[in-house]
């Protein structure tokens, strides 16, 4: 049968958007920046998605009337991934509305900066919370079940900061650190189950933050890159795609660096 063929009978998404077609993905922190570009890339794939957000009520309806569009299951969860508890409760509402969970993508996150001399104890505790404390959360809780499944991925948003470290982020950098060490634990846990566990790294990424910044110190930044730019949330979302699908079913314990070179 020729391609012309194939492509005659079905639509623009059901033939070339099926990496994740029938997959049940998890995603935290989804309602804008990386997050909400990674849930847009899962549901082009044909993956049935679940998101959470904190308070952006508005953001998260908007997201889940997109999502829908492509013709998947899609619910939004309105969780604090830092609540033990609640990431409990999240996950097992998760596995009642979809029936399975065969990946989860640990994206939620925050920044409190400041040098370390002034730092206060709310600040670091705060982000490591959020950042670190949640992937703990709701990777234990997920990955029970997919123990049970003999199957599943979890892939842990970590950054560049977290392998080389940034002055007046200590927290932020010892939190993405924690990351990387713990997603690479669980990796040797869990392999023999068929449960992997990856890591992405991303660097200098243009989103609604960044474009708060000094325009001047944005531009000395890409200076500094390799590629001399910026990447975009989607470049980091393929990647994210990459290792929810079944091409990587032989990777796990790594670090992906999705960064222009700045750290090579």
């Amino acid at each position: 049968m020729g391609l012309d063929i194939v492509v005659e009978n079905l639509s623009y998404f059901e033939y070339f958007m099926t990496l994740l077609k029938g997959k049940n993905a998890l995603i935290t922190g989804a309602s804008r920046g990386i997050g909400r570009a990674i849930a847009l890339r899962f549901a082009q794939e044909g993956a049935n998605v679940g998101f959470t957000y904190l308070s952006s009520a508005a953001q998260a309806e908007a997201l889940q009337t997109e999502l829908e569009s492509y013709g998947v299951k899609v619910k939004a969860y309105q969780s604090d991934a830092s609540d033990h508890a609640a990431a409990e409760e999240l996950i097992k509402n998760f596995t009642t509305d979809f029936g399975s969970i065969d990946a989860v993508v640990n994206n939620a996150g925050i920044t409190q900066d400041g040098l370390l001399i002034r730092m206060s104890e709310e600040q670091w505790d705060k982000v490591l919370n959020t950042n670190l404390k949640s992937v703990f959360n709701l990777t234990k809780a997920a990955t029970k079940i997919m123990m049970k499944q003999k199957s599943g991925s979890v892939i842990n948003m970590t950054s560049v900061v977290g392998v080389k470290g940034n002055a007046g982020q200590a927290n932020y950098a010892a939190s993405k650190a924690g990351i990387i060490g713990f997603s690479k634990s669980v990796a040797l846990e869990l392999g023999s189950r068929n449960v992997r566990c990856n890591a992405i790294a991303p660097g200098f990424i243009e989103t609604e933050m960044t474009e708060k910044l000094d325009p001047k110190t944005v531009e000395t930044w890409k200076e500094g890159i390799p590629m001399k730019r910026g990447g975009s949330a989607k470049e980091v979302a393929d990647c994210v795609v990459f290792l929810a699908s079944d091409m990587s079913t032989y990777m796990t314990g790594q670090v992906l660096h999705v960064n222009g070179g700045m750290y090579t």
